[in-house]
């Protein structure tokens, strides 16, 4: 999220959020030392740095991102409760922070994307001609996406800091980041959202879920391609463009993953190579002009940007507690022999991708939803491919649309564009790609 926009804290704020800082930091160095399967430090100690950091930020959230995460925890702390004294249920309270933890610890990794090369603000403009109109959206919509199928969430900051070099970002611009990331979970193996995904339903046919999935990406990039420039004027947009020198750190990065994720640590997921190669890679690069200029830069990184985050940080983490509340819950109460359908076929699909995005509108990220969703089924190896795409469209449209998406938030706190504001703008895009998604799972049953 966004600082609070003070003319200037006074010394104990300042000390707070630089010791917040230091602790998300110390939570994203623990998260990378359990990498090794040799770390001294308990898991759990992830949880407790991350938390301990949003509590000592909590006063600087935004009051409308503060009541919803306080809610999120409030429900999911009752939830367990209920649990335990109401169904006896056995829990690790331990563990009860842990949720989430690894989703949060990619995203600070990611933000040290910001350190590889000059200070953001220092950079001088591009020389040369943009790319505009309908070419240079349609740049960017297909580097963010096809880069951001195996890194995620950087590729955004990568490709708007770009745009972001020629003047502040447009709507077109920002709509464009923003579809062209969240239409990869639609079929990305690597996606954050496929991770999650193949731990729910891990008899999933992936080569159905391509099938279906590519085809209702590339609608969205056409979608985009024919809607904005009807509503935008684009001869001055600038575009990201697709040239060698534009993609040489994007696909550098994207190769050293590939590297990192076949050859030497495969075992290792794309969310934990990410966690741990972004700072790597920052520390590398800043280490060339020496160890003092690079401690300077991770010093204003860490007590600076870090707490910036304190919006997405604490949304992950209280739907984390949120999600892990409420599976406890639906164990207990029903002895694992409840579900929510007795046949999960093509209605209930609908039924249940509608809900999901629905939600998300209302400001719940759409791993709130599917994670609820797979907590209250009983899924038959046969119905884990539909179940999978109903979760990852829901992800993709929810998360284009949600307010709260951690791709808008990651927006709000990077480039100052409210949430709702690319609500509004996706609306219509959000209409369209629901309708195709109901109309391709009907195509997938059949």
């Amino acid at each position: 999220m966004q600082p609070t926009r003070d003319e200037g804290p006074d010394e104990a704020t300042r000390r707070r959020r630089a010791l917040a800082g230091l602790t998300i930091l110390a939570g994203l160095v623990i998260q990378i030392t359990q990498f090794t399967g040799a770390s001294p430090f308990s898991p759990h100690l992830v949880g407790y740095a991350l938390w301990l950091g949003t509590a000592l930020l909590w006063r600087d959230i935004p009051s409308r991102n503060r009541r919803q995460a306080g809610w999120l925890a409030a429900i999911g702390l009752g939830l367990l409760l209920t649990a335990r004294f109401g169904f006896g249920a056995q829990i690790d309270w331990w563990a009860m922070l842990d949720g989430n933890t690894y989703v949060v610890a990619m995203l600070v990794g990611v933000s040290f994307i910001g350190l590889i090369g000059n200070l953001r603000g220092q950079s001088q403009p591009p020389t040369g001609h943009a790319v505009t109109g309908r070419r240079g959206l349609a740049g960017t919509w297909l580097g963010v996406h096809l880069l951001g199928t195996i890194l995620n969430l950087s590729t955004v900051f990568m490709v708007g800091d770009r745009l972001e070099r020629r003047g502040p970002l447009t709507t077109p611009q920002l709509l464009g980041l923003n579809r062209g990331l969240s239409s990869a979970a639609l079929w990305s193996p690597f996606f954050a959202s496929m991770g999650v995904v193949m731990t729910l339903a891990p008899a999933m046919d992936y080569a159905t879920i391509v099938a279906h999935g590519l085809p209702l990406a590339l609608c969205s990039g056409l979608l985009t391609l024919l809607e904005l420039p009807r509503r935008f004027d684009m001869a001055e947009t600038a575009g990201f463009s697709m040239s060698p020198r534009s993609l040489l750190m994007p696909v550098a990065m994207a190769g050293l993953v590939m590297v990192f994720h076949y050859v030497l640590t495969p075992e290792l997921s794309i969310v934990s190579i990410i966690t741990f190669l972004m700072p790597s890679v920052a520390l590398a690069t800043n280490l060339s002009r020496g160890p003092r200029w690079t401690l300077s830069r991770v010093r204003q990184h860490t007590v600076t940007r870090l707490p910036a985050m304190r919006g997405e940080i604490s949304l992950f983490l209280c739907a984390g507690l949120l999600t892990q509340g409420l599976s406890t819950l639906v164990d207990a109460a029903t002895g694992n022999d409840w579900t929510l359908f007795a046949h999960f076929g093509v209605p209930q699909a609908t039924l249940s991708f509608l809900i999901i995005v629905a939600s998300a509108l209302a400001g719940l990220h759409p791993i709130i939803g599917v994670s609820v969703l797979a907590s209250v089924l009983d899924l038959a190896a046969g119905d884990q491919t539909l179940f999978a795409f109903v979760a990852l469209s829901a992800w993709a449209v929810g998360t284009s649309v949600g307010p709260l998406s951690g791709i808008n938030l990651s927006l709000q706190g990077r480039y100052g564009v409210s949430g709702t504001h690319m609500m509004r703008h996706n609306l219509g895009y959000a209409l369209v790609m629901a309708i195709l998604v109901v109309g391709t799972l009907w195509l997938l049953d059949s």
